[in-house]
């Protein structure tokens, strides 16, 4: 979807500002939202991808105002109630009103490591991949209302093909709803001034990594 998490490209939003020894965590319920985080996931109620749009659907105002965690945070309350684990009214009081919803699967302390590991992407492939190394492509111009991982300064330009990935779970259709789909992955190479014009510094190049959806041949 073109939302505010979509900032490759877009100015206006001040600098990125390093913080020498940055701790892994700012506060202690950052890591208690990356705990639950990881295990929400473990009872496969719904998975990265799905987790990653529901920051995407997030307001921008509300967005660019929250930290990191805090986006993590707001996503999670949302999901858990779209898909029943809990209700609104729960959420506020701070507490369960009724039985839990069940789930496939609950994480105890011996799985704490198992829920560090993400599942694989890789997939068996159904056809041949459509492109090679060294093939010219250009992405696809789309703006879709679900989830993609082609972000829009790349949209509707001609690279070449870097690497072939292989085949991998395809993202865009788990979150509509199709668990199984998978497409071939490619790195992709563009010129700096093919992606930002003639201003860029033209020694620069820009890798990302393509679906085979959103490529077709130059």
């Amino acid at each position: 979807m073109n939302g505010i998490h979509d900032l490759g490209g877009m100015q206006g939003f001040g600098p990125v500002v390093d913080e020498p020894n940055e701790p892994p965590f700012h506060a202690l319920w950052e890591g208690r939202v990356l705990a639950l985080q990881r295990a929400v996931l473990f009872t496969r109620t719904w998975n990265l991808d799905a987790f990653r749009y529901a920051q995407e659907c997030l307001p921008a105002s509300v967005y660019v105002a929250v930290s990191y965690y805090h986006r993590w945070f707001l996503a999670l309350a949302g999901r858990a109630i779209h898909h029943g684990l809990l209700t609104q009214a729960e959420l506020d009081a701070g507490h369960a009103k009724g039985p839990a919803a069940p789930v496939q699967r609950t994480m105890t302390l011996r799985d704490v490591e198992l829920g560090k590991v993400r599942s694989p992407f890789g997939r068996t492939p159904t056809q041949s991949a459509r492109f090679k190394p060294g093939d010219r492509v250009r992405t696809a111009n789309i703006h879709p209302l679900g989830h993609t991982r082609l972000p829009r300064y790349a949209r509707d330009k001609v690279g070449r093909v870097e690497v072939v990935h292989g085949c991998h779970a395809f993202p865009d259709a788990i979150v509509a709803g199709d668990g199984e789909a998978s497409a071939w992955l490619y790195a992709v190479v563009f010129s700096s001034s093919d992606l930002w014009g003639n201003a860029a510094d033209p020694s620069l190049t820009v890798s990302i990594d393509a679906f085979e959806p959103y490529l077709e041949p130059a």
